[in-house]
């Protein structure tokens, strides 16, 4: 049975602490649902109604793109999921309202200085949670974690910084073509 509250409590830190993976998903008006795993040590609670995460250049940068898109001041819808793969079953969902932090914003230094920053940090997504939802996840498998894969990290690792701030630079719109701001700095992280 789910149970929703307003905040995170003490059993919700502890639970999201222990994960190794999550998951994150959004949506802006008459574009594609977003949904993407994330890794590495990169999820943050700051309090009971605020948590952020450490995003790095990939693929894309639909999650940017949505949340930009609300244009309410508030941030963009945004939930994030956590499963737990070991014992107890359980499945936890952030519900909150979500920006992008660039390197080159007001607020950068006080988020960045919470997380070690990674090769190829791009921005980091500060949320304020509106509700928090627990249920059973019965039916999730159970699973253990072998390794993180390094391989991100190398490739930004490797990167010429010049050429990944154009890359970076060049990058301005979404898949379905939603303005993106993107970062002016490369982040050669630990």
């Amino acid at each position: 049975m789910a149970e929703f509250s307003d905040t995170l409590d003490d059993k919700h830190v502890a639970m999201i602490e222990k994960q190794p993976v999550f998951f994150v998903a959004t949506a802006a008006l008459d574009a594609r649902i977003n949904l993407s795993p994330k890794g590495y040590d990169a999820f943050r609670v700051i309090a009971p109604d605020r948590v952020a995460y450490l995003d790095l250049g990939g693929s894309g940068n639909e999650t940017h793109a949505h949340l930009a898109a609300d244009g309410n001041g508030k941030g963009g819808r945004i939930t994030i999921m956590f499963c737990n793969f070991d014992r107890p079953a359980l499945i936890l969902r952030i519900y909150g309202r979500g920006k992008a932090v660039l390197p080159q914003d007001h607020g950068w230094e006080e988020l960045a200085e919470r997380f070690t920053l990674l090769p190829g940090t791009r921005q980091i997504f500060d949320i304020a949670v509106e509700s928090v939802q627990t249920s059973c996840g019965w039916g999730v498998p159970f699973m253990e974690l072998q390794s993180e894969r390094e391989t991100l990290k190398k490739a930004h690792r490797q990167s010429d910084p010049a050429k990944w701030e154009a890359k970076m630079a060049s990058r301005v719109s979404s898949i379905d073509g939603l303005p993106i701001r993107p970062t002016d700095r490369y982040i050669a992280g630990e």
